[in-house]
């Protein structure tokens, strides 16, 4: 009887022992699975890819943008960049990524919710896909912040820093962050029940900038002198400098667009290289056929077209369609920048709405067609018609969007604080008069 108690005992034990292994085991392998989701390579190319898009902006729009203003007026353009970064960034954590990337509900076709204010609930544990949250929304921060950033070229030289910045805030809290949410926003977003593909911003960023360049432009009116007297650049170096540093930080902003490193990704890499190089080459050969010479500025803006052209399609056209789109952006651009920009009189400083506008619109719209598997794309979920009938549908929305949000936004701001420089402040330079501070000395 002892023995067989003891052996019961022996026996109750074991099973004890064994439930509690197995409920340890099976907490542990729970808390494996969470992890699991985190991937290091994801983690660590992203981190890569967030500092090369905010690269873009800081040096590399600013000095593309600063050496293509007159020397009077670099250190206002070099400023604007970075002004803009830093506004853009608070604005971002207070209530951007909550309005662009959470569900707004109701809403949730045109904007997001409240739900991350003040990035309420993202932690050191906050998971996004494979990647922590803090870097996904790191991420969408650099493209808020070049978003913008853009738009200052075409208004450049002739803008208050006062009214820029209170149409920058604007502009971004009415007109980028809905189209980002229509885009990217997920389930529900009106692009995305669409099937619009838009893989790294073709909508987001560059119409959306494009068409906002065009209006301010037009609402503030040309710089003095424009067109009758030459506005040559005042750096060549810089504009070129600039636009080497755009086409590496490229990479980051469409093979990033990812959010992962795999195949797509660099893929991604390959094509955004394709096109900027064909882009490139096609500018030179217009140059050439039209004026028999090679320009610095063309072949630097050639490579910004292609750029521009290839991000919407970056994730799911191939190389062969890169070449296409490069090759249409080159084109369209120059075309506007050179042709259509003088014979209707509108004063885009330094072709945002011909480049980023344009491009945006070419790249968004075929799309549609390259990212077909006939043409060596990653393939199609609907008829080729249909998908580019949609891509031009979420381009237009994007365009009367940008415009009207733009219009009143600019309205806004001129009301409060004035948008334009007095005569007097645009002839003798922004530098000095805006910042009373001058990039070179004059001996």
């Amino acid at each position: 009887m002892p023995g067989n108690l003891f052996h019961s005992g022996l026996r109750r034990l074991g099973c004890a022992t064994g439930g509690l292994a197995a409920a340890v085991l099976t907490q542990n392998s729970a808390s494996a699975a969470e992890t699991a989701t985190l991937s290091g390579a994801d983690t660590a190319w992203m981190i890569v890819a967030t500092a090369l898009v905010l690269f873009m902006t800081l040096p590399g729009l600013a000095l593309f943008y600063g050496g293509l203003v007159r020397s009077k007026n670099v250190l206002s353009v070099l400023v604007q960049c970075f002004a803009i970064a830093g506004v853009m960034t608070l604005l971002w954590i207070t209530y951007g990524y909550s309005l662009a990337f959470t569900d707004g509900g109701p809403t949730q076709s045109l904007i997001g919710g409240f739900d991350k204010l003040f990035l309420k609930g993202v932690t050191v544990d906050s998971v996004s896909g494979t990647i922590p949250e803090s870097l996904f929304l790191a991420f969408q921060m650099t493209f808020a912040i070049i978003t913008p950033a853009l738009i200052v070229g075409a208004f450049a030289e002739r803008m208050k820093f006062s009214g820029m910045m209170l149409f920058s805030v604007l502009w971004f809290t009415f007109s980028y962050l809905p189209i980002c949410h229509m885009a990217w926003g997920g389930e529900g977003a009106l692009f995305h029940t669409w099937g619009v593909l838009d893989f790294a911003g073709g909508t987001v960023v560059h119409v959306n900038a494009g068409i906002a360049g065009l209006v301010t432009c037009l609402l503030l009116g040309p710089r003095q002198g424009f067109p009758r007297e030459p506005m040559r650049p005042h750096n060549l170096p810089f504009t070129v400098m600039g636009a080497g540093m755009l086409w590496v930080g490229w990479f980051g902003f469409n093979a990033g667009s990812e959010l992962a490193a795999d195949g797509t990704a660099a893929m991604a890499l390959l094509v955004t290289h394709v096109a900027a190089a064909t882009a490139a080459v096609v500018w030179m050969a217009i140059e050439l056929f039209a004026h028999g010479k090679v320009s610095a500025l063309g072949v630097a803006t050639g490579a910004v077209a292609g750029l521009v052209g290839i991000t919407p399609a970056s994730g799911t056209a191939g190389p062969l369609g890169a070449v296409a789109i490069g090759a249409a952006a080159s084109v369209a651009g120059y075309y506007f920048a050179t042709t259509v920009k003088h014979r209707f009189h509108y004063d885009d400083s330094l072709d945002v709405f011909g480049v980023h506008g344009v491009g945006g619109c070419i790249g968004a719209i075929l799309t549609g067609v390259f990212a077909a598997e006939s043409l060596g794309g990653a393939g199609l979920d609907q008829p080729m018609l249909t998908q580019v009938w949609n891509q031009t549908l979420s381009v237009i929305v994007t365009i009367a969007w940008s415009g009207v949000v733009s219009t009143v936004a600019f309205i806004i701001a001129n009301k409060l604080v004035g948008m334009r420089v007095s005569a007097d402040t645009e002839q003798m330079g922004l530098d000095l008069n805006e910042h009373q501070e001058q990039a070179y000395d004059i001996v």
